[in-house]
């Protein structure tokens, strides 16, 4: 008893003596087959929202979640405690980089394949000077 591709499907494998697979089987009976119910990962209690990983209650409740902590409060009225939209960017001053600053030493400045050959035997000299002694 061996494997075989299913003729009509071309995707699963069935036993040589069968017809079609299991899952062409349940297609041309009429019987579609049964979807998993995924449960919220949050909540673990209600099926998912299509293309979302959690319900509808778990979504709604990280949502208003989200705005209350993307707002800050306002004292200013009679500390009223009320959520108000946080200064947009565009009123902020920009910062500028401060040129004259330079972390990386001579790294900016380009080097000659000579000067590189020149202080390469400027040091191998050192060093025969410092041998000798």
């Amino acid at each position: 008893m061996g494997f075989v591709l299913c003729p009509r499907c071309e995707l699963n494998y069935m036993k040589d003596k069968d017809k079609y697979c299991p899952v062409c089987m349940q297609e041309i009976r009429g019987m579609s087959p049964k979807d998993e119910i995924e449960l919220c990962s949050i909540c673990n209690e209600n099926p998912v929202l299509p293309g979302r990983d959690v319900c509808a209650t778990c979504l709604r409740e990280l949502e208003n979640n989200r705005k209350s902590m993307s707002g800050s409060v306002d004292d200013g009225e009679e500390g009223t405690g009320r959520v108000t939209d946080i200064d947009s960017v565009a009123n902020m001053d920009e910062i500028m980089p401060i040129e004259d600053q330079n972390d990386y030493g001579d790294i900016d400045n380009a080097l000659s394949l000579e000067s590189v050959r020149e202080d390469e035997e400027r040091l191998d000299d050192e060093d025969e000077e410092g041998d000798e002694i």
